[in-house]
């Protein structure tokens, strides 16, 4: 049995030992103990786990894309340590710093939405962009101000477009100094854990599902209604440029009645 100490950084307060001994659980861990100190980075979080060290790599991976997880460290459990919980080092100040950058999209993608009924709001979409770019991941609020005050004829082109640019940015931010991956592997190593930067989401085979999508909420439809999400994780995979031009479909969504929305891929 292996006993290791991992400390976590998360922006999020409330239920946060609840999800992560969801995490552990599924792994066969115990928690053994912990320390929790409010810090100007966030929460920070010592617990003590216990566990097969079989399963050890594949608790650290769910632990490190959770959506409530900023930030892991993983180390042997020491019981004759006794050092304090101590916060991560504060970033050092600037006396100004560079404007966020401004997401890019790639070709392939950036033509798929374009060819949607009525097209993408082009320049709506450009003024908004670097809001996203200084607010991420809090960018719903922002996002769904832009669906809302969308013509119908150009909110899914629009939606999809703006996804597209985001999800494209955050694969050169986060993701552009990794390996090849097939699609499969790129699906769960890429689009899994950007997703999780936004809500939370689930592996399913190589498809990926949520039930917290705030674009389906607040009426019914027949059509799915996600379609700020299928650009996103357009614009994380065809970003690199190696795996073809990726296309996801929403096979299921709360809007139409499913109890989550799903998001398949195709090349």
């Amino acid at each position: 049995m292996a006993e290791i100490e991992l400390k976590i950084v998360s922006d999020h307060r409330d239920g946060l030992l609840i999800a992560l001994g969801e995490v552990l659980v599924a792994n066969r861990f115990l928690l053994l103990r912990h320390r929790r100190m409010n810090t100007d980075a966030g929460v920070l979080m010592s617990l003590v786990v216990q566990g097969p060290e079989a399963n050890l790599l594949s608790l650290e991976e769910q632990l490190g894309t959770h959506w409530m997880v900023k930030s892991l460290e993983a180390g042997p459990y020491d019981p004759n340590a006794t050092a304090p919980l101590t916060p991560p080092p504060a970033p050092v100040a600037s006396a100004s710093l560079p404007p966020a950058p401004v997401p890019s999209v790639p070709a392939q993608t950036q033509a798929a939405a374009s060819g949607s009924n009525g097209g993408a709001d082009k320049k709506r979409i450009e003024a908004l962009l670097p809001q996203v770019a200084r607010d991420y991941p809090q960018i719903f609020g922002a996002v769904m101000g832009l669906e809302r005050n969308m013509e119908p004829s150009q909110r899914e082109a629009s939606m999809r477009y703006v996804g597209a640019r985001v999800g494209a940015w955050v694969y050169k931010r986060d993701f552009a100094l990794g390996a090849r991956l097939p699609l499969s592997d790129s699906i769960k190593h890429i689009a899994l854990p950007a997703m999780r930067q936004l809500l939370p989401t689930e592996l399913e085979g190589e498809a990926l599902s949520t039930g917290s999508s705030p674009f389906c909420g607040m009426e019914r439809s027949t059509a799915p209604q996600c379609h700020f999400l299928r650009g996103f994780l357009e614009g994380s995979l065809n970003e690199c440029g190696y795996l073809g031009m990726v296309r996801v479909s929403e096979v299921a969504c709360r809007a139409n009645g499913s109890d989550s929305c799903k998001f398949v891929f195709h090349v």
